[in-house]
């Protein structure tokens, strides 16, 4: 007869503390608890909450990814120079920003960070890098001041994309030094989404000139954009895993309106429906991947943070024995 070892290559171990690095079938008794677990690979994505905001507020720029993110700016009323680090369960205040702003765009990691555009009001030009504890002013500014712009990239190859101020498509990359225009996005519009690098880069939804929420897909190859499948649900104001791929995207929140906490991941082709977050909100912070995303901030303003794991993840869990 077959033994678990036979099947696993391991034994059921009897440990104190559950292992750092289980691999996916392993199960092991854990003698503290005193539960039976195992290691599974998840069939469905799923939003978890996490550690609140300090300062909450809305309209905020976002970087990093879920276990080393950065939210900075935003609105608490008048605008906000507020910079806060996630650590995966909470968030530590950090540097402010030198230029107070709401719905300024992101870049970068937790460490290595761009902030631009957003507005007071009025609206801003100036661009902003973060070394991981203190911001600075860069001497490179945006050639067209706007906010509710998107933005990918990294502190040496960023893009900027769409905004408004009035609304527009205007799209331009930083090589570290200054911002160059390039071509703009084929519909134009603000309160979009984003996700990817400078020279493979993703925009959805958003705001468009009519003023009515679109469920536009774009995609930028360094130096065009194309039009690819339509997001299932049109809405304004929605985040992004900026720092998700191409191919890899997440998209989520926003406004349809009402606000929604609708979903959707798409993977170089389509959109598809994922599972919503448990708060519905608009003009939020967004950072991660695909399968590894966080939304943190909205609301009237909020400081809730929810974690997103994505389908194929390794979870750890309890073996109910009856």
């Amino acid at each position: 007869m077959a033994t678990y070892k036979g099947i696993q290559g391991f034994t059921i171990q009897n440990l104190s503390a559950d292992p750092s690095n289980p691999i996916e079938g392993q199960v092991w008794y854990n003698s503290t608890s005193n539960v039976w677990k195992v290691e599974e690979l998840t069939t469905v994505g799923a939003w978890a909450t996490g550690g609140n905001l300090n300062t909450a507020r809305n309209a905020l720029g976002g970087a990093g990814i879920q276990t080393a993110a950065l939210a900075f700016g935003g609105d608490v009323g008048p605008a906000s120079n507020a910079t806060e680090e996630y650590n995966g369960a909470s968030w530590t205040t950090s540097g402010n920003l030198v230029t107070a702003r709401k719905t300024p765009a992101g870049a970068g990691i937790q460490t290595a960070a761009l902030a631009f555009g957003g507005e007071v009001p009025p609206d801003l030009n100036s661009t902003e890098i973060y070394n991981g504890s203190t911001w600075t002013t860069s001497p490179a500014t945006l050639n067209t001041a706007r906010h509710l712009l998107g933005g990918v990239g990294n502190t040496s190859a960023a893009l900027a994309f769409g905004g408004q101020g009035p609304i527009t498509g205007v799209t331009e990359e930083y090589n570290g030094t200054s911002w160059t225009n390039s071509n703009s996005l084929i519909t134009a519009r603000s309160y979009l989404g984003g996700a990817g690098i400078q020279t493979a880069a993703l925009a959805f939804g958003g705001n468009n000139t009519s003023f009515v929420s679109t469920a536009a897909t774009e995609e930028y190859d360094g130096n065009s954009w194309t039009s690819s499948n339509n997001m299932n649900t049109a809405r304004i104001g929605l985040a992004g895993s900026v720092n998700g791929t191409q191919t890899a995207a997440l998209g989520f929140g926003g406004s349809v309106p009402p606000a929604t906490g609708a979903t959707e991941k798409y993977d170089g082709i389509s959109w598809a429906t994922e599972t919503s977050m448990s708060t519905a909100r608009a003009i939020l912070g967004g950072a991660g991947i695909q399968t590894a995303a966080l939304a943190f901030g909205a609301g009237t303003p909020g400081n809730a943070t929810e974690e997103f794991t994505g389908a194929g993840a390794a979870v750890t869990k309890t073996i109910t024995v009856s």
